[in-house]
């Protein structure tokens, strides 16, 4: 299985038809490849794109059209195009209905850092902080663990925290969870996937919600 291209997949299906969506870099920008045929909604880039389309193939990249990773997008019929200032009046105004953002790590209040890892070099935050501050929902996509194999959902954030506001859901390639006013709440098991597994690799605590699902996700 496309272990990225399912959390993505899984990603998907959360959209409604109409939504305005931001996607954040790595697994989020794949999102554009997963959205259903019958669901209509409008992408959002923060370097100034509205109506961002899949992924272009080799033969089609346009080096000048980018996202704000700088990574190259397709656009669809009737995108717009705007300077930066007004792509964040969009999203601080309370105008973008998803954000989609990776992570560093996520607590168990369902806050996450996502933009600096102590002693490196960064660019800088981006769009994150504005993003979780003015998106109406934000959802987590992210690998479960570290390339060491260390929980990315973790009791306390050890990395700069991005914001107050804790995200809506966390999708990762063993589970989902939501997060509420009293902690995390598992929700479903991705396919193969056991809840000692997943139990084994969360360092937070959690609970295991009423409409718990043992295997409710999608294949890629």
């Amino acid at each position: 299985m496309d272990v990225k291209g399912y959390i993505a997949a899984r990603a998907a299906k959360e959209l409604k038809h109409g939504d305005i969506v931001n996607l954040g870099i790595g697994i989020p920008t794949m999102v554009a490849d997963y959205i259903p045929s019958d669901v209509q909604v409008f992408l959002h880039s923060e370097n100034g794109i509205l109506g961002v389309g899949p992924t272009p193939g080799e033969e089609h990249i346009d080096r000048d059209l980018v996202n704000a990773g700088k990574l190259p997008v397709t656009v669809l019929d009737g995108s717009s195009f705007f300077d930066s200032a007004s792509s964040f009046a969009m999203i601080r105004g309370g105008h973008v209905s998803v954000s989609i953002l990776g992570v560093l790590q996520i607590d168990a209040k369902g806050r996450i850092a996502n933009w600096a890892v102590p002693g490196k070099s960064v660019l800088g935050v981006g769009g994150a902080m504005d993003l979780l501050e003015g998106s109406k929902k934000v959802i987590v996509t992210t690998m479960h663990t570290t390339n060491k194999g260390e929980s990315k959902i973790v009791k306390e954030l050890t990395y700069p925290i991005t914001s107050e506001r804790a995200v809506d859901l966390i999708i990762t390639d063993l589970a989902v969870f939501a997060v509420k006013e009293e902690g995390l709440y598992l929700t479903e098991l991705a396919p193969g996937v056991s809840l000692e597994e997943v139990q084994q690799k969360t360092d937070a605590p959690f609970y295991i919600a009423e409409s718990f699902n043992k295997s409710n996700g999608v294949t890629a």
